[in-house]
């Protein structure tokens, strides 16, 4: 039976492509109108948990896996399109918080006799190391605040507020809220200037199957632009898209990229 991608914006849903049919397996794309970058079998607006569901059963998907970037305010803008499933998923979620709202999404699918896997078999080989992972090394002061960072962002992370903090001099100057992380990434990069620091992590009991946090090339850009030094991610629990492209381009633009754990 094939495996139903449901894919959000960026390049990972793509990347988790290759590597199904590396693997000689089936595949059912299904994106969402304005989100979903790469191709797809169908696309549906926002809020059609309806038609997703009859789709998949028309193509005999079991096993389903969700990637890429979902934005949270979507649903505050699509809401007046919801399809009476996509409301009953509202009504299940704790709150409004991004994880509750996936959490009651996925609640609602395994009713409907679908399993969501983790990805993490196919994408293994993407996951950020521990330790220094390009060719420049920190400085002291650059690792004292990437430590420092990464306990905060832990911390911000469990509470589903975001998984990106920016910080310097051991001050936090800006938590990844709604935005999204590159926007976190340029507010904070006004704030604190030249050699800023940004720290990326997963949550404390991280449920692989839903919103792992990912970098790629565009988030480099970002650091350039606001002059950030270093970029520390959570080793084992961080994508990185294209990471041989990915550290040359660090070590380029003389950013650190460092794996924490």
């Amino acid at each position: 039976m094939p495996i139903g991608l449901i894919a959000g914006k960026g390049r990972l849903p793509e990347v988790f492509r290759e590597k199904v049919i590396e693997r000689g397996e089936e595949l059912v794309v299904v994106g969402v109108k304005g989100i979903t970058e790469m191709e797809a079998d169908e696309i549906l607006p926002v809020g059609k948990v309806g038609r997703l569901v009859k789709l998949f059963k028309k193509k005999g998907v079991d096993k389903v896996v969700m990637l890429g970037k979902f934005e949270h305010r979507l649903i505050y803008t699509s809401i007046l399109h919801f399809d009476m499933k996509a409301f009953s998923v509202l009504r299940r979620a704790e709150d409004k918080r991004p994880a509750s709202l996936i959490k009651a999404f996925m609640s609602s699918l395994e009713e409907e006799g679908f399993e969501f896997i983790d990805p993490r078999p196919y994408l293994e080989s993407l996951l950020a190391q521990e330790g220094i992972m390009g060719r420049r090394v920190p400085s002291e002061e650059a690792m004292e605040d990437g430590l420092f960072g990464f306990l905060i962002a832990k911390e911000i992370a469990e509470l589903d507020v975001g998984q990106t903090v920016v910080v310097k001099n051991k001050a936090v100057v800006a938590v990844e809220a709604m935005e999204g992380t590159q926007e976190a990434i340029r507010r904070g990069g006004k704030i604190g200037g030249k050699g800023t620091r940004v720290v990326k992590v997963a949550r404390k009991n991280q449920d692989f199957r839903i919103d792992v946090p990912t970098v790629g090339l565009e988030t480099l850009d970002v650091l350039k632009e606001i002059r950030a030094d270093a970029l520390f991610l959570e080793a084992g629990k961080v994508y990185i898209l294209d990471k041989d492209k990915f550290l040359q381009k660090a070590d380029r633009f003389g950013i650190s990229v460092v794996g924490l754990c």
